[in-house]
């Protein structure tokens, strides 16, 4: 079986870095040289991908690229593995996952939601568990299928927690955009704004944006969201979000979420679209019980 290759919009997605710095770096330093396929698409190998990763982490503590460069691949990988994970979980959920023990995580998941509430779930270890398992997939010391196994566990617990269908307040439809197949931000964010009081209506991974028209055409939320994990993801649907707001129901609030919002701020907010936590529309009321602020940094991530 022949190794599994990426391109380069996966390799931004998996790595937060844009394919025009990904192409730059190529260019400028030759950092990595994925294989050209016959049409002309770069292929990168996994431990390509790797490397990438640790760039970008590396560079996000205050590394340049310049210097990083020139040292070994097994050296920079080394020292990316060993900055600290941001906020690491809690050590058996990650123990599980590395042994591929569904039935054990499953069992530490729901002790963990019994034990502490599923918002706080949602707010703290789910984040964590997601960074260290894809900080350490990044690195080559993670199987895929690891990965699999935490994703399946986790969100079966997320998306079993929401429940439009038996709770009164405003509706809220939220859905990953077309391309995106990261759903524990946003499904973990979903938790939270049902937690205040809304009904959160979650439309799933990869959905094309003229679906969300028609939903919300059909059920008249208060409002709609969508997330975007990756800068490359949210420029392919720029021209798709642009048309959505003006098409919306009257007084429906549209509001774009994850980490790929970031260089499309001003666009975003050109074409109507509130962008992140504090933009959420606070509801409050005796039958909603909702707060005026939505406690949540990593909403739609």
């Amino acid at each position: 079986m022949s190794e599994r290759t990426y391109r380069i919009h996966e390799v931004s997605e998996l790595t937060g870095l844009e394919p025009d710095r990904l192409r730059a770096w190529e260019r400028r330093y030759a950092v990595v040289r994925p294989v050209r396929l016959a049409n002309g698409y770069r292929a990168y190998s996994r431990e390509q991908v790797a490397l990438l990763g640790a760039y970008a982490r590396l560079i996000e503590g205050g590394a340049r690229i310049g210097d990083l460069a020139e040292r070994p691949a097994e050296e920079v990988i080394a020292r990316a593995a060993g900055r600290r994970l941001p906020g690491p979980p809690h050590a058996s959920l990650l123990e599980a996952v590395k042994a591929l023990d569904r039935e054990r995580l499953e069992a530490l998941v729901a002790a963990e939601i019994r034990r502490h509430g599923l918002a706080t779930f949602a707010r703290d270890a789910a984040p964590r568990l997601a960074a260290a398992v894809g900080e350490l997939w990044a690195l080559g010391r993670l199987p895929v299928a690891a990965g699999h196994v935490a994703t399946e566990v986790v969100l079966h617990a997320l998306k079993g927690g929401l429940a439009p269908g038996r709770r009164r307040g405003p509706l809220v439809l939220a859905a990953c955009l077309p391309g995106e197949r990261h759903e524990w931000g946003v499904t973990a964010a979903m938790v939270l704004v049902q937690e205040l009081g809304w009904r959160c209506h979650y439309l799933g991974p990869d959905l094309p944006v003229s679906e969300l028209h028609d939903a919300a055409w059909a059920l008249r939320p208060a409002a709609v969201a969508v997330s975007g994990s990756s800068p490359a993801v949210v420029q392919r649907n720029l021209d798709d979000l642009a048309a959505l707001v003006p098409r919306l129901p009257p007084g429906v609030a549209a509001i774009a979420g994850g980490g790929g919002t970031g260089p499309h701020l001003a666009l975003l907010a050109g074409f109507g679209w509130q962008v992140g936590i504090e933009a959420f529309p606070a509801r409050t009321g005796p039958e909603s019980g909702a707060s005026s602020v939505v406690p949540a940094p990593e909403l739609l991530d």
